[in-house]
């Protein structure tokens, strides 16, 4: 990956993008007041730098049924080689978005949905819970979302 420094031109387009990136090119030219081929030229470094990881389009869980959203503390044994199976292992459930390794009591918080509460425990008890190494798992359930976005906060990059 090309290492590149952020301008506030290189900054107006991620942030431009993180709010919509399904925008043209001549659209985002224009939001963030570059001719398109500069814009384009730009856009193609950001994402060769690995600034841009991905595109993706956000679902609304409840409109696709997944109502039930959890967040679960797991524990696991301290051997190297139980930690790689989780690893690898967590890679192959589709119900877990996002899965984090922690400091402290838990080692490791996975953010999951499910469609109720019977693909949850048939989640935790045939999936996370017979799973070589896993100890314990707790569970906490959203009961309403107050914030949730996938845009990453820029302002410390800014140059005055």
């Amino acid at each position: 990956m090309t290492q590149i420094t952020l301008d506030k031109t290189d900054l107006k387009i991620l942030q431009v993008l993180q709010e919509n990136g399904r925008l043209t090119n001549v659209e985002l030219s224009e939001r963030v007041a570059l001719s398109p081929s500069p814009c384009l030229r730009r856009l193609k470094q950001l994402e060769d730098a690995g600034i841009i990881r991905k595109y993706a389009a956000l679902l609304s869980p409840v409109e696709v049924e997944l109502g039930l959203q959890a967040f679960i503390r797991v524990s696991i044994s301290k051997a190297k080689d139980a930690r790689e199976a989780f690893s690898n292992a967590v890679q192959t459930w589709p119900e877990v978005l996002s899965c984090f390794a922690l400091t402290g009591e838990t080692d490791y918080l996975l953010h999951a949905f499910f469609t109720d509460m019977n693909a949850f425990s048939h989640f935790v008890l045939d999936t996370l819970l017979s799973h070589q190494g896993v100890q314990d798992a707790q569970s906490s359930f959203v009961l309403k979302e107050i914030k949730n976005t996938t845009a990453l906060p820029l302002a410390h990059l800014q140059k005055e």
